[in-house]
């Protein structure tokens, strides 16, 4: 593999795009810096395919990132590889509007088959190509200039292990016939909602202290409000103010600024500053949640009590067994929460749907009703339908009652 010096001007960047746009498939990675800022600094891009690779600096000057981004959100013949790519389609997202199509991320595909939770590149590359990666260059800032040869080194190999390990990943996929499973999880991935950042959304990430849409409204009004000074400061939300904070001001509004010197998370210069009469402002203005904005209620069954209790331990073992039987990773296949309100009678549930019902889903059902027992055969933990033992206890009384007779 071909490993060119760091890009640096747009003309190098438009002849590798050029390229890469011919390739079937790019592995693509990023380093940014986010501690201090509230929008992502992208500080170096990492592309490749089989054949070549390249780290792209955006810091550089003059360089112009279009043939890039325009590689990796417009052209739906090239797919596009990741590893738990999940931050660096949000930098792409911000700088486009747009995400990358189509995607695969090799992280999500190791959850069908392994049981690989959230495995990590240097397990990875570790599990599939037996070497070990120089982790030393991991916490570095990216944002300093120059980058040192370290740096460079330590980013490309980001793709170009990659590149070598996602035609295997695949045709593992392709043996097990799980490729499909995981087409929901990619779209997911690439959904520009997901990215979107909407003001009037954002409340819904805050833990809401009631239900009540007095309280609700003020909470939907400091969020926003939250959420566009950090972003005109580009300073991350929490150094405004943090959710608990928030939520407790939403809670218990202050009845005038110098109370805002009482409230526990916030300094004392809220009392007479401009940014604690803007917060005042934003709080004598909240309106109530209006009906049709109201969380829905949380479905739920029957209260799960100990016996309930009980059935949901149950579940959470058939899960155990389950994914060590089909080498899954649990996750990919339901949480601990579906598994309770399957325990306390909901059906409506992801996990009783499509392949997710057939691989495991059915069986949960059946163990929930009764029709499903644990057994131990040859000393492991297995299932068993009830019905089957019977017949085979019956099988075996007669054969008992035979042999007596004789």
């Amino acid at each position: 593999m071909k490993i060119h010096p760091l890009i640096t001007t747009t003309d190098e960047l438009s002849a590798l795009c050029e390229r890469l746009a011919e390739s079937e498939s790019v592995c693509v990675d990023t380093e940014f810096m986010r501690e201090n800022t509230y929008w992502p600094l992208l500080c170096l891009v990492q592309i490749g395919n089989e054949e070549e690779a390249a780290a792209i600096d955006p810091l550089a000057d003059g360089i112009d990132l279009s043939p890039l981004l325009d590689l990796l959100t417009d052209n739906e013949d090239v797919l596009k590889i990741f590893h738990a790519g999940g931050q660096d389609v949000e930098i792409i997202y911000n700088l486009t509007g747009k995400t990358p199509h189509p995607i695969f991320d090799t992280q999500i595909a190791m959850m069908a088959i392994s049981q690989s939770e959230q495995i990590g590149y240097a397990n990875l590359v570790e599990s599939w190509m037996g070497k070990t990666i120089d982790k030393g260059a991991r916490f570095t800032d990216w944002s300093r200039r120059p980058l040192t040869d370290r740096q460079i080194e330590y980013a490309i190999g980001d793709v170009t292990y990659l590149a070598q390990i996602f035609p295997k990943i695949l045709k593992r996929l392709i043996k097990t016939g799980r490729g499909s499973w995981l087409n929901a999880e990619m779209e997911k991935l690439a959904d520009p909602d997901h990215y979107r950042n909407d003001f009037s959304q954002v409340w819904k990430k805050v833990r809401a202290p009631s239900r009540n849409a007095q309280v609700l409204g003020r909470l939907k009004a400091l969020a926003g409000w939250r959420e566009a000074e950090a972003q005109d400061k580009n300073i991350p939300r929490g150094r405004i103010m943090r959710d608990e904070t928030l939520a407790d001001i939403a809670g218990h509004p202050p009845k005038k600024q110098a109370d805002l010197a009482k409230v526990r998370g916030l300094s004392q210069g809220w009392k007479d500053n401009d940014i604690g009469k803007r917060l005042m402002r934003v709080i004598e203005d909240a309106e109530p949640l209006p009906p049709e904005e109201m969380p829905e209620k949380p479905k739920r069954g029957a209260p799960l009590g100990k016996e309930g209790a009980l059935v949901a331990d149950l579940l959470k073992l058939l899960l155990k067994i389950r994914s060590r039987e089909i080498d899954i990773a649990s996750r990919l296949l339901t949480r601990s929460d579906e598994l309770e309100a399957l325990a306390a009678g909901i059906r409506d549930l992801p996990v009783l749907k499509g392949w997710r019902y057939e691989v495991f889903g059915r069986d949960a059902v059946e163990l929930v009703e009764g029709k499903l027992a644990f057994a131990v055969e040859n000393g492991q933990l297995k299932m068993t339908h009830i019905d089957d033992m019977l017949e085979q206890a019956q099988a075996d009384s007669l054969a008992t009652s035979g042999e007596t007779t004789q």
